[in-house]
């Protein structure tokens, strides 16, 4: 396993899926896209609310 970026990728080279119980708040230290949700709502509430499955995916509708 190698770490890049804060991120953990698997032997395959794959990113691993980021827990849906993070708290928002903690994404905001390395993502700016999380900067105006409130910092309590969980990964997993933003995904189901924008209609997002991971991280990458919540980050780039975020960014429209």
């Amino acid at each position: 396993m190698t770490k890049s970026n804060n991120r953990s990728k698997d032997n395959d080279g794959q990113y691993r899926r980021k827990r849906g119980d993070t708290k928002v708040e903690t994404l905001k230290r390395n993502y700016s896209e999380f900067d105006g949700i409130n910092g309590n709502k969980l990964l997993r509430t933003l995904e189901k609310e924008l209609g997002t499955d991971s991280l990458d995916s919540t980050r780039r509708a975020l960014r429209k």
